[in-house]
């Protein structure tokens, strides 16, 4: 049996592959449980899949925790430090799905214990990038994406044939503003925003989707993953969301992944690997599509990409600043103290003022983080002013 941890496992990501366990239980193992604040669902969690070991980040959680899981045999602990800890015990597979800056420590320790960690959070490459791939190397652990156009690059190049390859190209959706004039995106509510075309996501992403940072924070990420520069991958807006990945070989042969927009696929193909496991996901009937549709995406209306491909020329910190910035702005954009391309204008003001910085250890990481936040803060509370 495989052993598995998922952090996260309270969140979308870490829920789907709950699911995914529970249809497999002849071949997975739980050792951990990481949740964040759901108490409830975490014990529920726990009890199903017979956990060794469930752990919740919030301290205050841990009494109604151990109530919950009173008599069953499983292992309880709370809190960041607990996390780590229990992100580091040795297990075959982790998935990594803690968000933001507060998931870095937590993969950087499962990373340091030499399985396989399945990312779904952007962060760990973004923002420390440098620090997790020279961990990657030092452990000889494995990373397998998770996000649904890595996932996909990662299953067109099973051959391996890395160095044949000319370019990748990651699609993207284009968004509930993909046909909306700059006029119309100025005035954008947070409502319309959240109204993504295609896929069911949480707030955030579904932000990063509209602004299309998702996809410039995906660039970057790929460039880690895959070890190609920034001119050697490009972004094609695709509607229909059925193409999720092509690679580009020097012989002209290109190889997609196509699929429902299901995020259980590409779960269950970084959860079998290196082979495959059945599930339960909507099968692609292309008769159905009809259509597939490909689109450069514009500049002008979406700057997040310019962005995002300077930060990862830039390197050092900056792709740190440009994420944890964002955050901030998603953030200040969704309580209504700003509109929704001043998302953009923020982010560059911080970057612009922050500056070269590096970021060689995960603490300079996190204090450029900390200090982009501070200054992103700063901006949104003057342009709400």
């Amino acid at each position: 049996m495989k052993s598995v941890t998922i952090l996260g496992s309270t969140g979308s990501v870490g829920a789907s592959t709950v699911d995914l366990l529970l249809q497999a239980p002849e071949r997975y193992r739980v050792a951990v449980l990481v949740g964040g604040r759901n108490v409830a669902k975490l014990a529920e969690q726990a009890i199903v899949l017979r956990a060794g070991h469930a752990v919740i980040a919030e301290t205050d959680g841990l009494a109604d925790l151990r109530a919950r899981l009173a008599g069953t045999g499983i292992r309880v602990s709370a809190g960041r430090e607990a996390v780590c800890e229990a992100a580091g015990e040795p297990v075959d597979w982790t998935m990594a799905a803690i968000t933001g800056a507060a998931g870095l420590a937590p993969t950087l320790a499962a990373i340091r214990q030499g399985g396989a960690v399945a990312l779904a959070n952007k962060e760990a490459l973004v923002s420390a990038g440098d620090v997790m791939l020279r961990a990657v190397a030092e452990a000889g652990a494995t990373l397998l994406p998770v996000d649904s156009e890595h996932n996909a690059i990662f299953q067109a190049m099973a051959d391996k044939q890395v160095g044949e390859v000319e370019r990748i190209v990651l699609t993207a959706s284009g968004g509930p503003f993909r046909t909306a004039s700059v006029d119309e995106m100025e005035r954008a509510t947070p409502e319309a925003a959240l109204r993504h075309p295609v896929w069911s996501m949480g707030a955030k992403i579904s932000i990063d989707s509209a602004s299309m940072f998702n996809k410039g924070l995906e660039v970057i990420e790929a460039a880690r993953l895959f070890g190609l520069p920034e001119a050697r991958i490009d972004v094609l807006v695709h509607p229909q969301s059925v193409v999720h990945g092509m690679v580009h070989y020097t012989d002209g042969s290109v190889l997609a992944q196509l699929g429902a927009p299901d995020m259980r696929i590409p779960i269950a193909h970084a959860l079998a690997w290196p082979g495959r496991m059945p599930t339960r996901s909507p099968r692609l009937d292309l008769a159905l599509v009809g259509q597939l549709a490909f689109e450069a995406p514009d500049p002008v209306r979406f700057p997040a990409l310019r962005l995002a491909r300077a930060a990862l020329r830039a390197g050092g910190a900056a792709p740190a600043i440009l994420s944890a910035a964002n955050e901030v702005a998603v953030e200040a954009f969704l309580d209504r103290r700003i509109g929704f391309l001043d998302i953009a204008r923020l982010v560059e003001a911080v970057l612009d003022r922050l500056g070269q910085q590096s970021a060689d250890t995960l603490d300079a990481v996190l204090h450029w983080d900390g200090e982009a936040r501070r200054q992103a803060a700063r901006s949104a509370a003057s342009r709400a002013a």
